[in-house]
């Protein structure tokens, strides 16, 4: 048993999709959030511009004495190579691999789709985790930066006009029949899922990565005797680095919890050096 807290980060708001599912299926732990508010979008990055902020994320969480880490963020998913991650003490899980595990297990014609934002699109990561599952799978992936910040700017109600309009284009390839199932590759567009659903008109499952994220993360803690002692309801700390007011309110509408007055701001600044065994930043 440890009662430590589970570290959570993202590039912003898109996280709390994940955070959403890790505390309905782990009600009794606790957890830290970061959101790096100040630095959003990763998707528009450099390689080696998404490691480095990943890493001090990572760093961040770190000084709150995690007992996990889960990157909840697509872009840092696909580029956080193992390499890395070299001397990071405590469990680590992204959302790539338990998305792609899942979507290989429901696509029955093995023509899966993928949206994500430019860098995670362009890293082929979805493809290579996906083929190393399935090899026959065929994956049609489509990069979809401005649903990033929309949500950010809180465009996130089902069928707002300007989201729809957006949504209409960027899922135009995926209206006819080539693919039978769509991996949401960014954890912010499970914010606007029922919007990409209902562009769709309800014909593509979609694969929430959050869900099959929170399902690894909790066989990991079980695996390693990490579980929290107790039956307490757990609870979670909100963390930024830039705009806490913003991202409380919209996050307190997704959570359906109000939030606002919880969200501390972080300067990352602090945490650009190595802290521990825990691997260099790109130079």
């Amino acid at each position: 048993m440890d009662n430590r807290a589970i570290g959570v980060f993202d590039s912003g708001l898109g996280g709390v999709s994940v955070l959403k599912e890790l505390q309905q299926q782990l009600p009794h732990e606790n957890f830290v959030y970061f959101g790096d508010t100040g630095r959003v979008p990763y998707g528009t990055r450099s390689r080696q511009t998404i490691v480095k902020y990943a890493m001090q994320d990572i760093r961040f969480l770190l000084s709150k004495n995690v007992k996990m880490v889960i990157a909840a963020c697509g872009t840092a998913s696909a580029n956080l190579t193992p390499e890395y991650l070299e001397g990071l003490d405590v469990p680590f899980c992204n959302i790539l691999l338990p998305a792609s595990q899942a979507a290989c297990s429901a696509s029955q014609t093995g023509r899966i789709g993928v949206i994500a934002t430019s860098a995670t699109i362009k890293s082929g990561a979805y493809g290579k985790a996906m083929r190393n599952i399935r090899p026959n799978a065929v994956v049609v992936g489509s990069a979809c930066p401005l649903f990033v910040p929309l949500v950010e700017n809180g465009f996130i109600e089902r069928g707002n006009p300007v989201t729809r309009m957006v949504a209409e284009q960027y899922l135009a390839p995926f209206q006819s029949g080539e693919v039978d199932v769509l991996i949401l590759g960014c954890t912010h567009y499970p914010i606007i899922s029922e919007t990409i659903s209902d562009v769709l008109n309800g014909r593509l499952p979609l694969i929430n990565p959050g869900v099959e994220t929170a399902k690894q993360a909790s066989a990991l803690l079980v695996k390693n005797n990490l579980l929290r002692s107790g039956n307490e309801p757990g609870h979670t700390e909100f963390y930024v680095s830039d705009n806490p007011e913003s991202f409380g309110e919209i996050a307190s509408l997704f959570l359906g919890e109000t939030i606002a007055a919880d969200v501390k701001l972080v300067d990352l600044d602090n945490f650009a050096a190595d802290t521990g065994n825990f691997g260099a930043v790109p130079s």
